[in-house]
């Protein structure tokens, strides 16, 4: 699927404006605050039916205005359809509208008659360099978004997770505290189970594609399970502090180069290492998309060379050949040489 034409009405600084993608690669070139990074946002807006910046979805919709827009022309084949997210400021929050063709959508229908866009940001960087958290909320919005039972498992495992702490907080009795913790104990072993069977083998399709060019990349998952067992193991540390002490919210994942020697990117790898690290992802949920939904995603670039060597530009340069790719930079002399059709948009 190639997105062939851009329009947008009202979405961040961008009034009203019309943009020609190539189906092979797009360079935004601009100075910062220009839009560039707006403009990589409306794209994937449209393809995931979700930013990826805003706090609240209504600064998404330019200041002081009331509506706003993202449509796209996007070709199967021979075949060409308009996909349009609407956006409307309401008193409770903004309201989304999806339609393809001018026909209503649910979100997932949308979803569904769509391929996906891949995103690469500087700012990722701390899926490796930040704390467990970015990591697990990494993994778990890439699974998710192929795995709606995955998805479901997290948002009921959180909320039962929250309930069962609630219980530990107020006790004062041990054997009504034991009686009320039953339920929620099987609950949570039951959605913690497929959580970390997901995590599991999404690590292991990532470490069968460890390789990257020149390099090889693996992840470790230190995973910690939660059994009725270790339950039991915990329950009187779990009474004094209060609090629950194991679980798949307690994981944690760690990238590694195995170059020789082998070392962990987060503590020991240089900072184009750790960019290196971000991209290996990325093109795994490449292919992951590809094996899964059986179609070509769209790569999202946003300003990744500021810190990458020569090399290893030529290398990036050199993989996205393949995929409908969108770049963002502040100038275009990296791409000048690349031997494939690009446009270049000015802004």
């Amino acid at each position: 699927m190639i997105l062939r034409r851009l329009q947008l009405v009202n979405f961040r600084n961008f009034a009203e404006q019309i943009f020609d993608l190539n189906s092979h690669l797009t360079v935004i070139v601009g100075d910062n605050a220009k839009g560039k990074t707006n403009l990589l946002e409306a794209i994937y807006f449209l393809i995931n039916g979700v930013g990826f910046r805003e706090s609240r979805e209504e600064e998404l919709i330019t200041l002081v205005k009331e509506h706003g827009s993202v449509a796209g022309i996007i070709s199967d084949n021979q075949e060409k359809s308009t996909f349009r997210i609407a956006l409307k400021k309401q008193d409770n929050g903004t309201v989304k509208q999806y339609l393809i063709n001018n026909a209503k959508k649910r979100h997932q229908p949308y979803i569904r008659e769509q391929t996906k866009a891949i995103l690469f940001t500087p700012e990722q960087i701390e899926i490796v360099t930040g704390a467990p958290e970015r990591r697990r909320d990494y993994f778990n919005k890439t699974i998710g978004y192929y795995d709606l039972s995955y998805k479901r498992c997290i948002n009921n495992y959180d909320h039962a997770l929250h309930k069962r702490n609630r219980i530990l907080e107020s006790h004062h009795d041990d054997k009504k505290l034991q009686g009320e913790l039953a339920f929620w104990d099987e609950y949570l072993v039951k959605q913690a189970q497929y959580i970390t069977s997901k995590r599991q083998e999404y690590c292991g399709y990532l470490n069968i594609n460890g390789k990257l060019d020149y390099k090889e990349f693996a992840v470790y998952y230190h995973k910690n399970e939660m059994t009725k067992m270790k339950l039991a193991e915990v329950y009187h540390l779990e009474k004094r502090y209060r609090r629950t002490l194991i679980g798949p919210q307690k994981d944690d994942f760690y990238f590694m180069m195995k170059n020789h020697p082998e070392k962990n990117v987060s503590h020991f790898g240089s900072r184009s290492e750790q960019r290196l690290t971000i991209f290996w992802l990325k093109l795994n949920e490449i292919k992951y998309c590809e094996d899964r939904l059986k179609r070509t995603p769209i790569l999202l670039l946003d300003d990744i060379f500021s810190e990458l060597d020569r090399k290893n530009i030529m290398m990036i340069l050199s993989l996205i050949k393949q995929y409908q790719t969108v770049i963002t930079a502040t100038d275009d002399a990296p791409f000048s040489q690349i031997d494939i059709p690009k446009t270049t948009i000015r802004l």
